[in-house]
């Protein structure tokens, strides 16, 4: 698989500003559902949620929200667009995830992220000022934790970890494919390029030269930690479409909708908004023309979101949204196939890293043992160490 194509969601609760209708919780998760299993449908790669815990968004817990999904799908891979690398810890983080790369046969991988609301912090016991530290921090222990099978470690955010084992251990011995998510952070960045790891550029309420220049320090500090060219640093893009048949039916339709987005709203005209960033709003020709335009100031990568079910949207019309995507997807990917450089690596996969790890490894790790005895768990029904036990 050269290039992914997918979506992403932020599970924003939005009053309807063409109906006043805001839809309940209950209605914005189920639609999350109907969404993604839609994205499969039409032929997608990815289907990606973010994780927010304060209203009004309904992502938090995204690995529940994943494994249902996950259940009701065959093939599309299940992501985070943002897991809170600062927020939670990292030792759930690596139970929740392995967990559900089993449950998905290895459909999963992960887009690390800050978080910049500051009022969440403190809801888990952390410091937003301490952001960074926490990101750098966690995530080392996150690799220590799929990586070693015992772990004896010590930091500064979290109490000490003596002879742990995190369970299940990741599926083949392979943990999930890590992409490091930002729209402004050059250190998200350059912690993706060290450890080699997948940086993908949020491309939205963001000038074109911005992604341009954050993408390319990436690729300069993957090359510098010796992971390879340039060109061989694994990027990926989001971006924002609004499509109908017709150019003008598009804005028509859309205009209400993003003149009163509590994100980019009550700003610069939708126009304006149009050309100083990827947002498209028009026919499935134009979104095709302007997806493309993206390789030409990031260069060949591998994986490309889009933001349609945000600002209020019914599910209606972003199901009629995927539908158009659909049709469109066939040239879009012969399109970036045909321009793709030389020795471009493909988009990762849990079967691209398992060959690339030199084939699949039993991950199961026997319990340690429980006392001077030197019995496990395991042992406890052999009736040879019934009997040892007995006489001793």
């Amino acid at each position: 698989m050269g290039m992914q194509f997918g979506i992403f969601t932020v599970g924003d609760v939005t009053t309807d500003p063409t109906t006043g209708i805001t839809p309940t919780e209950h209605e914005r998760i189920k639609a999350t559902v109907a969404i993604a299993k839609k994205a499969e449908e039409v032929g997608l790669d990815v289907f990606a949620t973010g994780e927010h815990h304060n209203p009004p968004f309904i992502a938090s817990n995204p690995t529940a929200t994943l494994a249902y999904i996950g259940a009701q799908t065959s093939r599309i891979i299940l992501s985070t667009a943002t897991t809170l690398i600062t927020t939670t810890d990292p030792v759930l983080i690596a139970e929740d995830y392995a967990k559900l790369q089993h449950l998905t046969d290895g459909r999963v991988d992960l887009m690390m992220g800050r978080g910049n609301t500051g009022p969440v912090y403190p809801w888990f016991g952390k410091d937003i000022r301490e952001g960074i530290n926490l990101a750098l921090e966690n995530y080392a222990l996150l690799r220590r934790l799929w990586s070693e099978d015992v772990v004896d470690w010590q930091g500064r955010f979290r109490t000490p970890l003596q002879g742990y084992t995190s369970t299940p251990r990741p599926l083949d011995g392979v943990a999930p494919f890590v992409w490091h998510g930002s729209i402004r952070s050059p250190e998200i960045a350059e912690q993706a390029a060290y450890y080699g790891d997948g940086y993908f550029h949020n491309h939205i309420f963001w000038p074109a030269q911005h992604a341009q220049q954050m993408v390319r320090f990436y690729r300069q500090r993957f090359e510098h930690y010796g992971h390879g060219t340039q060109e061989q640093a694994i990027v990926g893009l989001g971006g924002q479409f609004f499509m109908r048949k017709n150019s003008q039916d598009a804005i028509n339709e859309f205009r209400p909708y993003f003149d009163k987005a509590p994100v980019y709203g009550h700003g610069p005209s939708l126009e304006e908004f149009m050309e100083s960033t990827p947002l498209t709003v028009g026919s499935p020709q134009q979104v095709i023309d302007r997806t493309l335009s993206f390789r030409r100031y990031i260069g060949d990568y591998q994986r490309q979101l889009f933001l349609i079910d945000h600002a209020g949207l019914p599910l209606k019309t972003v199901l009629e949204q995927l539908d158009l995507y659909g049709e469109i997807l066939p040239t879009l990917r012969a399109e970036f196939a045909s321009l793709r450089g030389p020795g471009v690596p493909d988009a990762p996969t849990h079967a691209s890293l398992v060959a690339a790890a030199g084939g699949a490894k039993d991950s199961t790790v026997y319990a340690p043992a429980d006392d001077a005895t030197g019995t496990t768990d395991r042992d406890l029904g052999d009736p040879a160490v019934q009997a040892a036990l007995t006489a001793g």
